[in-house]
């Protein structure tokens, strides 16, 4: 694909010969049938976490975003919550990027008790064009509200412009990559206030994005989604995950990094979507918060057992 020429010359490195064992001829070092543990991360940061969270809110507040609404708790509820999500597709047709062309597709179910809005009109630094609107239609409806992005493998382009700048060493292949997703956070933080969104928790799409092909090297979309993790999280977010099993280990291989997780179940049904909060649905190591499933054009989605219990953790009451 067009934006994955220029980024192949970047991922380009050499494979590290796997070392042999100094032990004994014939020693295994791993128990028979015991798992191998998953790698929890790729790329470490070279700030220290309590620079990087100011260096984060200062670039923030040098965009004239730093101002968040005032938050209001979110009583707990009792029981299964109903609730939706939107982004780009709902806006009025024709609005955004041409890879995403809006689509008028209908807003959430008069039942929805929750609305977790998108950031991004498809892949990073594209910003939802209608998301102020949403914002609104949620405001008006004194309906609970959360907020998720898509993460995209940067191009050259990007990775030139953001690889030097964030918590990471940009010197290094992976710490660019890394730099590169961190900023994609903040963009979205800067999207999100200057739509009026509060919300204490950003859900990280992680997931195939059509015409913005990510690596097919695992461990450089690694450091590209630690990166944004990472972004959110300095800028003062909860961060969790959105995905399923499949699509995350296609993206990322066998990278844990044990978030809270929204799993999503396609056009299936409700029963599947609760289905899927139980453990064995786990994408990378994370307990299970919301389920979500597709019916009657709409994104729906369901809390997991246990959190409605602690609504305020996971959205903004307005």
């Amino acid at each position: 694909m067009r934006r994955r020429a220029g980024i192949l010359t970047l991922l380009a490195a050499g494979v590290l010969a796997a070392c042999s064992s100094p032990d004994a001829p014939g020693a295994d070092p791993t128990p028979s049938g015991a798992p191998t543990p998953r790698p929890t991360t790729v790329v470490e940061p070279t700030q220290d976490p309590e620079t990087a969270r100011l260096a984060a809110l200062a670039r923030l507040a040098e965009q004239a975003a730093a101002d968040v609404p005032q938050r209001r708790a979110a009583r707990p509820r009792s029981g299964e919550v109903l609730g939706a999500d939107v982004s780009w597709p709902q806006c009025p047709p024709g609005m955004g990027i041409p890879e995403r062309r809006t689509l008028g597709r209908p807003m959430p179910l008069p039942e929805a008790e929750f609305v977790v809005l998108g950031l991004t009109n498809g892949p990073g630094h594209t910003a939802n064009p209608c998301l102020a609107d949403q914002v609104r239609w949620v405001r008006d409806r004194h309906l609970l509200a959360a907020a998720y992005a898509v993460v995209s493998l940067p191009d050259r382009t990007a990775v030139a412009a953001d690889g030097s700048s964030g918590p990471y060493d940009g010197s290094t292949r992976l710490g660019a990559l890394a730099n590169a997703g961190y900023q994609q956070a903040l963009a979205n933080v800067v999207t999100m206030r200057r739509a009026g969104l509060a919300t204490p928790v950003v859900w990280v799409d992680v997931e195939p994005v059509p015409d913005f092909d990510w690596s097919p090297d695992a461990e450089a979309n690694g450091a590209v989604v630690e990166g944004a993790v990472r972004g959110y999280r300095y800028a003062g977010y909860r961060v969790g995950v959105y995905s399923t099993p499949a699509l995350w280990a296609g993206v990322l291989g066998d990278l844990a990094l044990g978030l809270p997780e929204w799993r999503a179940a396609g056009q299936t049904s409700r029963d599947e979507a609760r289905r899927r909060c139980a453990a064995d649905w786990s994408i990378q190591g994370g307990a299970g918060v919301l389920g979500q499933w597709v019916e009657a054009e709409r994104d729906q989605d369901l809390t997991c057992p246990g959190t409605s219990a602690r609504m305020g953790h996971w959205f903004q009451q307005y």
